[in-house]
């Protein structure tokens, strides 16, 4: 009987182990390979139609400027069995493209994850400053209380 569950065990952690993988799952947002893609673009030389066939689409462009365009390139890759599948920023670069009013490339330039910046947000709650035993309050309450509740009469069929 217990040789049978040892059997049954085994096989069902050889199993589970069989199908682990050494590989980082990784995902992907935005563009794959920006920083090669940024090597065929060329200051002064390129306009808003060859950067639009060679990168593609903005992933934005800026709201006051539309000669501004960016590029996002992000990766994330699951990091140890230990940290339980929290995801670590592995690729983190934003491209800028500054165009003239002509539509030629006049900047370039690319912001690396080593340039990220923290925001640190304040933590402080607001409190309420009304209560709920005005008055005024008691009395829309208990009308809005009449008013969602079911009417006595029915309608004769």
């Amino acid at each position: 009987m217990f040789h049978k569950i040892y059997i049954i065990l085994l096989i069902s952690i050889f199993i589970i182990v069989s199908n682990c993988n050494n590989k980082k799952v990784s995902s992907n947002h935005g563009y794959k390979a920006l920083d090669i893609k940024i090597k065929k673009i060329y200051v002064n030389k390129t306009n808003k139609n060859d950067v639009a066939k060679i990168i593609g689409p903005p992933s934005f462009k800026s709201n006051f400027d539309d000669n501004i365009w960016y590029y996002v390139e992000r990766r994330k890759t699951n990091q140890d069995l230990k940290k339980l599948g929290i995801k670590k920023i592995e690729i983190n670069n934003t491209l800028s493209l500054k165009f003239n009013n002509f539509g030629i490339l006049v900047e370039k330039k690319i912001i690396p994850i080593s340039e990220m910046k923290e925001l640190k947000f304040a933590k402080d709650t607001t409190e309420k400053d009304f209560t709920t035993n005005n008055f005024l309050f008691n009395v829309f309450s208990s009308l809005r209380e009449k008013m969602n509740a079911p009417s006595r009469k029915t309608i004769p069929k």
